[in-house]
């Protein structure tokens, strides 16, 4: 079979396709003959600097869907053929991939594959930020970093439906931002926005802010919250160094900090995760969200997808088309 895979850390150049024997799904899992894989920023960290890897070579890819090609033992729920959405800690820019069974879902009925690749990361970790961790209520205010990518599309969206008296992004370009309204957002500023979020808000803040970048943009955006509001921190593309936070910023104002990771909760608390996963699909199949494909690539463009993505442009979801 085909797979795409990195021997050193690098630029996209390091990608290569190669030929790997078929893997075979041990007690737990199911291997999943993959017809879309999702591409994230967490593969690019991956590729770069090793983020998430155990060891070299590695193939990278933490979505999928696809169809069952086999179970392992102990696996119920699922059976061989069935289409499924999957996380991974790895492994699905390949023809063929395994997961585990708890982090592999039935495609929600009326979903094609290619829309159902576009939902295991992005849309639990949406809703976790605005619901799960983030708590919005009904007439509150949100800050999202990255409004234009993958997540900050969704966030959008599942705010200004949950009854958000506001919402604002920030983004890279005035493309992104007018992308941005269009998906949910009263408004997007580009680049800096500590004072345009003060002034939006009349001088008061945001109830809740949304930050994947961490370093210097988490500590503006701690800045930028209101009386009582809430962080939560759910990357950081900065590859900054760790934070701290403590009781000079947090009790003047009574905020409050906190952080999410989708593939850290399928490790730690997978029933937690599905449990996630299922209230979050409804809102796919309700027509409450909607995640653009604005690119796709075969497999063996993986690199250019990868290109395409570090130059922060590219909104909305990117995809590789593999066997569909």
């Amino acid at each position: 079979m085909r797979a795409v895979e990195f021997q050193e850390y690098g630029g996209p150049e390091v990608l290569k396709v190669v030929e790997a024997e078929v893997p075979e799904p041990g007690p737990g899992q199911v291997s999943v003959d993959v017809a879309y894989t999702g591409v994230n920023f967490a593969d690019l960290k991956a590729r770069g600097e090793g983020y998430r890897v155990p060891q070299l070579p590695f193939v990278p890819g933490l979505e999928m869907s696809g169809r069952i090609r086999a179970t392992g033992e102990g696996v119920t729920g699922l059976s061989a053929g069935q289409e499924v959405t999957a996380l991974t800690q790895g492994g699905a820019y390949a023809d063929v991939a395994l997961a585990d069974a708890a982090t592999a879902f039935p495609v929600p009925a009326g979903l094609d594959l290619r829309t159902a690749a576009t939902l295991p990361a992005v849309l639990p970790t949406a809703y976790a930020l605005v619901h799960a961790v983030g708590r919005l209520q009904p007439g509150e205010t949100v800050l999202v970093q990255g409004a234009a990518g993958g997540v900050g599309t969704v966030v959008g969206q599942l705010a200004r439906a949950a009854g958000a008296g506001a919402v604002y992004g920030v983004v890279s370009s005035e493309a992104k931002a007018a992308y941005a309204r269009e998906h949910g957002y009263d408004e997007a500023f580009v680049g800096g926005f500590a004072e345009a979020v003060r002034a939006a808000t009349g001088g008061r803040g945001v109830d809740l802010a949304l930050d994947p970048v961490g370093g210097e943009i988490l500590r503006e955006s701690l800045a930028s919250l209101a009386v009582f509001g809430r962080l939560v921190s759910f990357g950081n593309a900065s590859s900054a160094p760790a934070w701290t936070v403590g009781q000079p910023e947090l009790y003047p104002s009574g905020i409050s900090v906190g952080g999410f990771s989708i593939l850290t909760l399928a490790a730690t608390a997978p029933a937690a995760l599905r449990t996630l996963v299922e209230r979050a699909f409804t809102k796919v199949t309700d027509g409450t969200v909607s995640l653009p494909v604005t690119a796709e690539f075969t497999l063996e463009e993986a690199a250019e997808a990868h290109r395409l993505m570090g130059t922060r442009t590219s909104t909305g979801k990117l995809l590789l088309r593999v066997n569909d």
